[in-house]
C-alpha cells in the first residue's frame, strides 16, 4: 500500500477579454477498486463557486461558471490517494461464455459499441481477429491485442489532436496515449471484447521512496473485460484512475 499526492494544473489563455465562461472539469479521482481518496480539491482562478456531481460513467465532475471579465482561466487539482496493489485475477471464460455474459449486462453491451473516435480501420480489425483466433482465452487475447497496438504506434506529440480518430492515428502510426487507447478500444470491441476508456495518473518510478517528487504522467488507457493494459504488462501498483468513459 502507498500514498500518492497528485497536483494537476491546466488552464486557458485567451486572445482577448472573456466576459463569461461555462465549464466542466474532470480532474478529481474517486474512491474505487484499489484506491481510496483521502483528499481532493479543485482551485479555480478567477475564483468561482462550483458544484460536484458523479456522471453516468462514475467520474467526478466539477461544474462552474465565471461571469466576470477575464483573460485567462487556471485550474489546479490536488489529490491525496491511498493506492493498494491490484492483482489481476484469473479468468476462465470461453469466447462463447463471454459473448453470453456480455449480452446480459447493460454495462458490457455499452462497452461493445464503436464510436466515431474508436471505429478501427480494416487492418486493425484483421490484426485483432488474427490474435483472437489464435487463443481460446479472451483474457490473453485482450492483453495481446493491447500490447500489439502499443507496439505498432510510435508515441509522438504534435502529430494528432484531441479530435483525431483511431483510423487517422493508425494511418500516421504515430500519436499520443489517447490515440493508442482509441485504437485498442476499437480493436477489442471488433472481436467482441467489451472495453472502456479510463484516464488517470501513472507514477514514472514504481520504486520511488516516500516523499520523492516526480512528474506524473497522465494515463489514458483501455480497460478490457478481462484485462487492463496501459501499454505495459506490469501491474500498475502506483496508478490512479480519475476519469471513466
Amino acid at each position: 500500500m502507498s500514498r500518492m499526492r497528485v497536483k494537476h494544473m491546466t488552464g486557458f489563455h485567451y486572445g482577448g477579454e472573456v466576459t463569461a465562461s461555462y465549464n466542466e472539469a474532470r480532474m478529481l479521482p474517486t474512491s474505487g477498486d484499489g484506491q481510496l481518496v483521502l483528499y481532493a480539491n479543485l482551485e479555480i482562478l478567477p475564483i468561482s463557486a462550483h458544484h460536484t456531481y458523479t456522471d453516468y460513467w462514475g467520474s467526478r465532475v466539477s461544474s462552474f461558471e465565471i461571469l466576470t471579465p477575464h483573460k485567462e482561466l487556471s485550474l489546479t487539482a490536488t489529490s491525496l490517494v491511498e493506492v493498494r496493489p491490484r492483482d489481476h485475477a484469473e479468468h476462465s471464460l470461453t469466447w462463447a461464455q463471454l459473448a453470453e455474459a456480455a449480452e446480459r449486462d447493460i454495462e458490457y453491451v455499452e462497452q461493445r459499441k464503436q464510436t466515431k473516435r474508436t471505429n478501427p480501420p480494416a487492418e486493425v480489425v484483421a490484426l485483432a481477429t488474427q490474435i483472437a483466433g489464435a487463443t481460446d482465452n479472451p483474457c490473453a487475447a485482450a492483453l495481446a491485442i493491447c500490447m500489439k497496438v502499443g507496439e505498432s504506434v510510435e508515441y509522438m506529440q504534435g502529430v494528432t489532436g484531441v479530435h483525431t480518430t483511431a483510423t487517422e492515428a493508425w494511418a500516421h502510426r504515430k500519436g499520443v496515449c489517447q490515440d493508442i487507447a482509441h485504437l485498442a478500444l476499437g480493436a477489442l470491441r471488433a472481436v467482441g471484447l467489451p472495453a472502456r476508456y479510463v484516464s488517470g495518473y501513472l507514477h514514472p518510478k514504481p520504486d520511488a521512496v516516500v516523499g520523492e517528487t516526480a512528474p506524473v504522467s497522465r494515463m489514458p488507457g483501455s480497460s478490457g473485460f478481462a484485462a487492463t493494459s496501459g501499454g505495459d504488462s506490469t501491474p500498475l501498483t502506483r496508478s490512479i484512475s480519475a476519469t471513466v468513459m
